[in-house]
């Protein structure tokens, strides 16, 4: 039998560059070596591109508090100390809104020197308010997995806004593989944007420092709206289920002020949207920082993954705006039309990656303005 006839993936291209994030194909060759190994067959859907999905297992484990495990333990200790009780979701089970869970994941890690991983939310997940961190044995951080790690894999689950219905199998949070460790520096995003334009500012108008700065679009449309905010008191959301709920019986409208600007309520979660358009060129992916205290306190976008392709077209028609997931710390706080409320951080991939973010592999975000999750019927 050829080599090739081993591999589950199609032909996997030399990289260009011997740091960066790794494209899809260098993640299948990760799954080809078994330095991603998991408990059922890994899928090419799984397998996104500058990410692999994360499946749940079938069980979680509601527990007293988050927690990190700590250089000298492992999470089932954690687990054993802080459990209360086994919640089976191998046939579907309710999260409840406020608790926390630990479940394990399907897959597991045995990377080689200088392969590191960091993990986000899904881009659903992080628009139902579902906060999702990943945990490793001997962790010292949340969603950072260190060099030449090997073991387990858990997802802290905690739903914010909405109980959900999760199973076994669902995808809830992403992981990204990097090479090396290689900065990512304004003047190579300067000089990105140049040549790609990574967001659609006038010339010269760009504020590119610790990363390209992405603010709120307050002004509203003819509708007025501008964003959504999350109802207290509502049912379940199957996450299985797309374009299936009806968006008023969980989210009340946000309408544009005469004064420009929205308070946002300590404790409320709201789904807003950038000024700007995105892009994301296929040799790169980006990352939104998720809180940063200079620009107030409140903490925007959960789901910081843009993947390459995102809002890029060779014609320049796929314009795709970031939606913000904001929830404010505290006080209330008021946020302006036109605030820098982020900034995206580009980082180059080892290789350009042979499928990109888009329609033709299912990507549901592309062209995007405001938008809510999937599970929520569009108008």
């Amino acid at each position: 039998m050829a080599e090739n006839a081993k591999l589950p993936f199609p032909d996997m291209a030399e990289p260009l560059y011997s740091t960066g994030i790794l494209p899809s194909q260098e993640i299948r060759k990760l799954i080809h070596n078994h330095e991603i190994e998991a408990t059922q067959e890994i899928t090419k859907e799984q397998v996104q591109p500058a990410s692999i999905d994360l499946r749940l297992g079938a069980t979680a484990y509601r527990v007293r508090a988050s927690f990190l495990p700590g250089a000298e333990s492992k999470v089932s200790d954690k687990i054993a100390a802080l459990g209360m009780h086994e919640v089976d979701i191998s046939n579907g089970a309710v999260l409840e809104k406020g608790c926390v869970y630990i479940v394990s994941l399907m897959e597991s890690l045995k990377l080689r020197k200088r392969t590191s991983a960091i993990a986000n939310p899904k881009s659903s997940t992080g628009r139902l308010d579902v906060f999702t961190r990943l945990i490793t044995d001997h962790a010292v951080s949340f969603d950072l997995v260190k060099e030449a790690y090997k073991g387990p894999l858990y997802a802290e689950i905690s739903p914010r806004a909405f109980s959900i219905v999760v199973r076994e199998g669902m995808r809830l949070n992403q992981l990204r593989l990097r090479r090396g460790n290689p900065a990512a520096s304004d003047k190579a995003m300067r000089r990105l944007h140049e040549e790609v334009r990574l967001v659609d500012v006038e010339p010269g108008q760009e504020n590119i420092s610790k990363g390209v700065a992405i603010t709120v679009d307050l002004r509203g449309g003819d509708s007025g709206m501008v964003g959504y905010k999350a109802r207290v008191h509502t049912g379940l959301i199957d996450l299985d289920k797309v374009g299936h709920y009806d968006p008023m019986e969980f989210w009340e409208p946000v309408r544009a002020a005469r004064t420009g600007g929205i308070i946002l309520n300590p404790g409320d979660f709201y789904i807003l949207a950038s000024r700007e358009a995105v892009t994301v060129p296929p040799k790169h992916a980006a990352e939104m920082v998720a809180y940063d205290t200079l620009v107030g306190e409140f903490r925007v976008h959960y789901a910081g993954f843009f993947d390459p392709g995102f809002g890029y077209s060779e014609t320049g028609d796929a314009a795709s705006h970031a939606v913000l997931e904001v929830r404010s710390h505290e006080v209330p706080f008021t946020i302006e039309d036109g605030q820098v409320v982020g900034r995206l951080l580009y980082e180059r991939l080892t290789a350009v990656p042979d499928k990109i973010y888009g329609n033709a592999i299912g990507s549901s975000y592309q062209r995007q303005g405001l938008a809510l999750a999937k599970q929520f019927k569009r108008s």
